[in-house]
C-alpha cells in the first residue's frame, strides 16, 4: 500500500495538474460544453465554476484516499481585532511590495501590460457580480489549495517548513504565468511567499482568504474605474 507521504505527494501533484489544466485548457473544455468561443464574461464565470470543481475533487481525494484532515494544521482562533490588523497589514505588504516589484521589473525590462489582463479588465467593467464571483473564487479556492492543502503536505514530506513555503509560492507564481508577463509570475510568487510565511506562523486560513479576496477586489475595482493601460502596477 502507498504510504501516507506517498498519498500526500500524489495529492500535491493531482492538485497542481488540475489547476494547471484549468489554466491551460479551460477554453476548449468550456467551448465543448457551452459553445462559448473566446475570452468573454460568460467564459470567466464558467472558468470559476471549474475551479470550484477542482477544489471538490481534491476534497474527495483527501476524503477517500488520504483519509485525513484536509487542513493538516489545526485552525488557531484569534480576536476580531487580530483579524482586522492581520488583514490590513498583509494587504499593505502585498500591495506595496507587489507594486515595488512591478516597478523594478518595468525599469529593467520595460515590460508591457498583459494583454490578457487588459481584456479581462474590459470584461469586468461595471460587472460587479462577476468581479465578486472571481474574487471569492480566488480567495477561497486558491488559499484552500495552495496554502491549506499543498503547503503543509510539502512540509510533512520534507520535514522542513521552508520547502513548504518556497514550493507552494513557486507553484502559485507558475499558475499565474498564463497572463504572459514576468510581473504576473513574480508578484504572485511574492504574495504566495508572504501568505505562506503567515500561514506557517499563525495557522489561520480564514485570514488569508479574506485578505486574498480584498486584494483582488480592490485591484479589480481600481481597474473598473481607471484605464489599466496607465496602471503598470497591475
Amino acid at each position: 500500500m502507498m504510504s501516507l507521504y506517498g498519498k500526500y505527494a500524489m495529492g500535491i501533484l493531482f492538485s497542481f495538474v488540475l489547476l494547471a489544466a484549468v489554466m491551460l485548457y479551460s477554453f476548449p473544455l468550456i467551448y465543448c460544453i457551452t459553445g462559448i468561443k473566446g475570452l468573454t464574461s460568460a467564459y470567466l464565470f464558467y472558468s470559476r465554476i471549474i475551479l470550484w470543481v477542482v477544489l471538490a475533487l481534491v476534497f474527495l481525494y483527501n476524503l477517500f484516499i488520504e483519509k485525513n484532515s484536509f487542513l493538516l494544521w489545526k485552525e488557531k482562533q484569534y480576536s476580531v481585532m487580530f483579524y482586522l490588523k492581520a488583514v490590513i497589514i498583509l494587504y499593505l505588504i502585498c500591495a506595496f511590495g507587489g507594486s515595488f516589484l512591478n516597478f523594478i521589473i518595468q525599469v529593467f525590462t520595460h515590460e508591457n501590460v498583459s494583454r490578457k489582463l487588459v481584456r479581462i479588465a474590459s470584461l469586468l467593467k461595471n460587472n460587479y457580480f462577476l468581479i465578486v464571483s472571481i474574487c471569492l473564487t480566488a480567495g477561497i479556492v486558491e488559499e484552500l489549495l495552495m496554502r491549506g492543502y499543498i503547503q503543509p503536505r510539502i512540509e510533512k514530506i520534507y520535514n522542513n517548513p521552508y520547502p513548504g513555503i518556497f514550493i507552494s509560492a513557486v507553484l502559485f507564481g507558475i499558475l499565474h504565468s498564463t497572463y504572459g508577463t514576468l510581473g504576473q509570475v513574480l508578484v504572485p510568487f511574492f504574495i504566495g511567499t508572504v501568505f505562506a510565511v503567515f500561514y506557517k506562523k499563525y495557522s489561520n486560513i480564514k485570514i488569508l482568504i479574506i485578505c486574498h479576496f480584498m486584494y483582488d477586489f480592490v485591484s479589480m475595482m481600481i481597474m473598473n474605474f481607471i484605464d489599466i493601460k496607465h496602471l503598470s502596477a497591475f
